[in-house]
């Protein structure tokens, strides 16, 4: 009886996702398309009101600017030994 069920349900239960979306899809194929809005020209303008803005440009370099900062001291860390568990 245990093979029963799991041939049932690879047989049976995990078909009904597949049915499932073959029904939605047909019912899409299936509807009537919904007619788009008429463009009656009615004036206005498409552009975005607020246009975006930029991001702030990053210091100048070069001869014209600063000189780039210097990088940060290096650490050295000192060689630890072997980590052995304590017991």
């Amino acid at each position: 009886m245990h093979g029963f069920w799991a041939v049932f349900w690879l047989a049976v239960i995990l078909k009904i996702p597949i049915v499932a979306l073959l029904t939605i899809v047909w019912w899409a194929i299936r509807a009537t398309p919904v007619p788009e809005a008429e463009e009656d020209g009615g004036g206005g303008s498409r552009r975005d009101p607020h246009p975006r803005s930029r991001p702030p440009h990053p210091p100048r370099r070069g001869p014209h600017g600063d000189p780039a900062p210097q990088p940060p001291d290096r650490v050295r860390v000192a060689p630890r030994g072997p980590r052995v568990p304590d017991r």
